[in-house]
């Protein structure tokens, strides 16, 4: 009896493996993953995460419009896993410290500002919410809701702003959201 019970839990144990493997990829083809680096001196920045895509959808506004992310709602700032933040050094997040480490970054999305915020919990399926008590830092920035279209989810750095700091910016549909990192 005990090994019957064995060799059923494993294969069901396999059979669980095998559908989840499974909808990992079919999922990544909706929403490939990308990974973006910033470098500068010997500060090294790697943000990875899913690419989802517009698809004639309302993307941010309000949940009665049938918006794909309401604002005031939990995004993980992509699609699939959890887009996952790496620094190697210490450095400046929009005017707050973030020590070197790998951390969860998402977002609260508003109509005219956005909550972000890196979380200690990084290595997990990043639909649901991270516990807040996690989060390492958490920060606001404006948005900016007349920028180009731009189909597919894109997360970039851009050249340095006029403090000095680079851009790292998440865009998509029309909405563009800057926020400014400092290199120490």
């Amino acid at each position: 009896m005990k090994k019957k019970f064995i060799v059923i839990f494993i294969i069901v144990a396999i059979a669980l493996a095998g559908i989840f493997g499974y909808l990992r990829s079919a999922t990544r083809k909706h929403s490939p993953a990308d990974k973006v680096v910033y470098e500068q001196n010997d500060v090294k920045i790697e943000i990875s995460y899913c690419r989802p895509y517009r698809k004639n959808r309302i993307i941010f506004g309000e949940e009665k419009n049938g918006a794909l992310q309401p604002y005031g709602k939990y995004w993980r700032a992509g699609a699939n896993e959890a887009t996952t933040f790496q620094v190697n050094k210490d450095i400046v997040f929009n005017e707050q410290p973030l020590k070197a480490g790998i951390y969860s970054l998402y977002t609260i999305p508003g109509e005219s500002k956005w909550i972000i915020a890196l979380n200690k919990d990084f290595d997990r399926w990043g639909f649901l919410s991270p516990d807040e008590d996690n989060d390492v830092l958490r920060t606001e920035v404006a948005a900016n809701n007349q920028a180009t279209e731009q189909e597919q989810f894109l997360i970039a750095f851009s050249q340095a702003d006029s403090t000095g700091n680079t851009l790292l910016n998440l865009h998509w549909d029309h909405t563009l959201v800057s926020i400014p990192i400092g290199i120490k």
